[in-house]
């Protein structure tokens, strides 16, 4: 088992914590949804804590008042906290898993004896919300995701019976504590197995629209939420349509690496910092949330029954190659069959999503994207790669 220092896990606790100022910056009109050449940058970013007064608890909220207010093209660096160890007594929880308490944020113990688990929410732990000044209903936001970085060098996956995909595969409730390499960017699962980490906000969300009434954190939605979208990384973008004022954007659930599915109920649990630039488009209308990274279009498709999940996720597809491509009703669809693979993203938030992931490699043109770096999970093949090529040179 690998051990980590106290002055380690203070060092990454401390990442972010610099405050720095803002510039207002203007926006270039950009006719097209996906395919955002690069944006005005702003200076450093602005630094949302996660302080009791910057957290809410198992609902998406919506009209309550912002933990920060900003500009169109700003950068906020987020603090938030996994769920997993979030109780009455963190410190006792974690020892039992052979966590010390040195190990546990600080603001985390001081924050979860004031944010109970509210019994008809969801268990999330969420930082925000933040309020983009100008924005309204019927515009778009653009959540560009910088950087990801886990705050302590572990995370936690729970699972028991009712739980996940196969409810009834379990008799008895687990819980498993993962220690992170964060060097060589791996979860070490056992001493035979290793995961590499790809670190990725489970929830990103605005302010739902007033007709769904309170909402839960648990399933995700037309206002993003819990999606539990694994290639929501860094250098990947997420496209949420706006339903109130402000949008009033909230995250949480991070989490350091899972599969397609989430398929017993949770993945590596972990709390995390996320740096995000946040662009408002007006007057640009999206009917659900959509995708991007440097390699993939992808869009999405939401419904308590999997089957109209895919549904809506192959339409979605057809839509996008008609209206970004040109392409007719039936062209489209024999691409989306050909050319496009669809995948469960996540199955156990109550509310399922499927996605289509649109190669931009079979197209022969595409728009400048503003991300020009390696996206984590190809980085850490490569890294695996590099290993595997020194072991056999050893």
């Amino acid at each position: 088992m690998v051990s980590f220092s106290r002055k380690h896990v203070a060092k990454l606790a401390r990442r972010g914590l610099l405050a720095g100022i803002f510039l207002v910056m203007g926006l270039p009109d950009v006719p097209a949804i996906f395919a955002q050449g690069a944006a005005p940058q702003a200076s450093s970013p602005l630094i949302l804590r996660s302080t009791t007064e910057n957290l809410v608890r198992g609902f998406i909220p919506a009209g309550i008042a912002p933990a920060l207010r900003i500009q169109s093209g700003q950068t906020v660096q987020i603090e938030t906290f996994s769920h997993h160890g979030f109780v009455d007594d963190p410190v006792a929880f974690f020892k039992g898993y052979g966590i010390s308490a040195e190990m546990v944020l600080p603001d985390l113990i001081a924050a979860s004896k004031k944010l109970p688990r509210p019994k008809d929410g969801g268990t999330h732990v969420l930082t925000g919300p933040i309020y983009i000044e100008g924005a309204e209903p019927g515009d778009m936001l653009e959540v560009r995701i910088l950087d990801l970085k886990p705050r302590v060098p572990y995370g936690g996956n729970g699972s028991g019976p009712g739980r996940g995909v196969v409810p009834d595969l379990l008799t008895e409730a687990n819980q498993k504590i993962i220690q992170l390499d964060l060097n060589r960017n791996v979860a070490l699962f056992s001493k035979e197995i290793e995961v590499p980490l790809q670190p990725f906000m489970g929830i990103m969300a605005i302010a739902p629209p007033s007709n769904l009434g309170k909402v839960s954190s648990t399933p995700p939605g037309v206002y993003g939420g819990n999606l539990d979208l694994k290639d929501l990384t860094k250098g990947a973008t997420l496209f949420l349509p706006v339903f109130q004022p402000g949008a009033q954007f909230v995250t949480g659930d991070g989490h350091s690496g899972q599969g397609d599915g989430e398929v017993n109920g949770t993945a590596i649990e972990t709390s995390l910092t996320g740096t995000f630039q946040f662009i408002l488009h007006k007057s640009k209308r999206l009917e659900v949330p959509r995708a991007e990274t440097k390699s993939h279009y992808i869009l999405m498709g939401l419904d308590k029954d999997l089957n109209e999940a895919m549904k809506k996720a192959a339409r979605e597809t057809v839509r996008f190659l008609m209206e970004d491509r040109g392409l007719t009703k039936a062209d489209a669809y024999s691409l989306a069959s050909i050319g496009v693979d669809f995948k469960i993203a996540e199955a156990v938030d109550q509310v399922l999503l499927v996605v289509g992931m649109i190669p931009k490699k079979i197209f022969k043109t595409n728009p400048e994207y503003w991300y020009k770096g390696v996206m984590t999970h190809s980085r850490t093949k490569a890294s695996r790669a590099n290993e595997q090529r020194k072991q056999k040179r050893g």
